[in-house]
């Protein structure tokens, strides 16, 4: 195990108060509480996601461990604020998570479920393309149509981001 300590530093500077994630102590109601922990314990045993674990090997820089595992090390966050709604020292997890997250995607590690996603919110500027049956459902129900969203406005924001450049 390398300690990278460039990577720890980009995570402690992250968080929202840099002086705020040092006081972790590792009390385990973020794992106690997620869902995804919950699920995936099942499945993969004692190496499920768990909050608790990529929090400790964010502040130990153990960039390895985070990024160059399975994609659930940390992809199975869902961002549900769990976490942070429980954590006593008041440290949003889900910050971190995504910082994560984002670190993956840089180094072209994130999964393929996640560039699939993107892709098509770039051709079409929805995560998931209109059904005919949700469409005939809404006409059942007295709704409106759904607007088209600007693809073009869309395409154009997401270049001017630059997240166009991150898609495989």
């Amino acid at each position: 195990m390398e300690i990278n300590f460039e990577f720890r530093k980009l995570v402690m500077d992250h968080h929202i108060e840099p002086d705020l994630i040092k006081y972790c102590y590792q009390c385990s109601r973020c794992a106690d509480n997620c869902p995804v922990t919950a699920v995936t314990e099942d499945f993969y045993g004692t190496t499920g996601y768990n909050p608790r674990t990529n929090i400790l090997r964010a502040l130990l820089g153990y960039k390895n461990l985070l990024l160059e595992q399975d994609d659930l090390v940390i992809w199975g966050c869902t961002v549900c604020d769990t976490c942070d709604e429980v954590c006593p020292q008041n440290i949003e997890l889900t910050e971190i998570f995504t910082f994560l997250k984002n670190q993956s995607i840089d180094l072209g590690k994130g999964p393929d479920f996640i560039y699939s996603q993107a892709q098509a919110v770039f051709d079409s500027a929805k995560a998931i393309p209109s059904q005919p049956a949700i469409e005939r459902r809404r006409d059942q129900l007295g709704l409106p149509k759904v607007v088209a969203p600007d693809v073009e406005e869309i395409q154009t924001l997401l270049k001017n981001i630059g997240a166009n450049k991150k898609l495989k």
